[in-house]
């Protein structure tokens, strides 16, 4: 909200949308009761806020975690307003999950799960009304499960239901992440082929990123997951990724396991990842990975800027910190849209096309900061970007 003060100062009626749009539309909360293999019931929690449609149909993440509750839910609700208003699509806003661990859990626990939760979800959701994506610990599988039991339910709706599936796409938004940095750094005068880039966490979206900078000539040097971080000091090539992923693809697998196929692999050495001499860094695990000592680190190893993989990657105080020693940052709210863009291209898209939302996207961005007096800031200027959108809308429709 930060952001938005230059919008509000030229234009007080603004703030008043603002105090209108913290609150959103619909906050779903409800319990999630399963099996466990030992036949033991188990009782999580499932969310879904539908935060605001004043642009269309609501569109959003689903994550499973164990950090996952009402207050983060509400955040990422929040943001997911600003972030799907400024792509220029007819995009609403929503997000949802449950506080399940999916890691420690067997492939039948997670189905056995996810049939429960979808069971309640499915009165909330529909390809007219609100598309759940993949997100933090929900990857192609859990939406497989999701969509079956949905299906299930809609039987005389299982054509429509298709649209819900098509909206997984595991590489869409690591793609995205990758032509925004590519975006950023062209508008420096530079690429990144040669650059040396820091990857943070293991899951579909890192591997994806990784995948895409090898295509733009940069050198992947790193993952990261609950038993530490490897890195590979020449560089991770197309062979040793396709050894990560099978190995990641295992439900509850860790990375340790990539050393007994690597003679060149570091394991935790540095003891911190950030330590790890790079040109950019892309945190794509859990949320406030990017601290003030970790965006320290970054800068002290020479780092030129951090893109955003994941929801909330870089502390408040850590991006103070990145603004203050120079570091460029693209915030979550500009770089997660892949999924977007490519649902809303289609499936016959190419990666021109992709590139060519993407560029538009960012100097809308980049011309917002200008416009507004904060030239340079990515965070501002996307979050007033899409603010405007949203507001503009709701200024239309009235009080609704």
């Amino acid at each position: 909200m930060q952001c938005l003060s230059p919008v509000f100062e030229r234009n007080p009626r603004y703030a008043f949308v603002a105090k209108q749009l913290m609150e959103p539309e619909r906050f779903i909360q409800f319990r999630v009761p399963w099996l466990d293999d030992t036949g033991v019931i188990r009782m999580n929690r499932g969310y879904r806020i539908q935060y605001s449609s004043s642009l269309g149909p609501y569109e959003g993440a689903l994550h499973f975690g164990s950090h996952i509750n009402g207050e983060t839910i509400k955040s990422l609700g929040f943001d997911q307003v600003f972030s799907n208003g400024l792509t220029g699509y007819d995009l609403g806003a929503a997000v949802g999950g449950s506080d399940i661990n999916p890691f420690d859990k067997s492939e039948a626990e997670i189905q056995r799960f996810c049939q429960s939760y979808m069971t309640e979800l499915e009165k909330y959701i529909g390809p007219d009304v609100d598309l759940p994506i993949m997100g933090m610990g929900v990857g192609e599988k859990e939406m497989g499960y999701l969509f079956g039991q949905y299906k299930r339910i809609n039987v005389s709706n299982s054509s429509a239901g298709r649209q819900f599936l098509s909206f997984t796409n595991p590489t869409a938004q690591g793609i995205g992440i990758v032509h925004f940095a590519n975006e950023m750094l062209k508008d420096k005068g530079q690429s990144l082929e040669g650059k040396r880039c820091l990857i943070i966490g293991s899951g579909k979206v890192a591997r994806s990123v990784a995948r895409k900078l090898l295509e733009f000539g940069a050198i992947p040097l790193s993952f990261s997951d609950a038993s530490g971080h490897v890195c590979e000091p020449d560089g991770i090539d197309v062979t040793k990724l396709k050894t990560i992923s099978k190995i990641k693809d295992e439900r509850g697998a860790l990375l340790g396991r990539y050393i007994i196929a690597s003679t060149t692999a570091q394991f935790n050495e540095p003891e911190s990842i950030f330590d790890i001499p790079c040109d950019l860094c892309f945190p794509c695990a859990a949320m406030n990975d990017i601290s003030v000592e970790a965006a320290n680190q970054l800068a002290d190893s020479g780092c030129l800027g951090v893109i955003d993989g994941g929801s909330s990657a870089v502390t408040i105080e850590g991006r103070k910190i990145l603004k203050k020693r120079g570091l460029l940052y693209a915030p979550h709210t500009l770089t997660m849209n892949g999924t977007s863009i490519a649902n809303a291209l289609g499936a016959n898209s190419t990666d021109e096309e992709f590139a060519q939302e993407v560029a538009r996207i960012y100097n809308n961005v980049k011309n917002t900061a200008r416009e507004f007096n904060v030239p340079g800031d990515l965070l501002a200027g996307a979050n007033i970007s899409g603010f405007l959108r949203v507001a503009n809308m709701m200024l239309k429709h009235g009080a609704v």
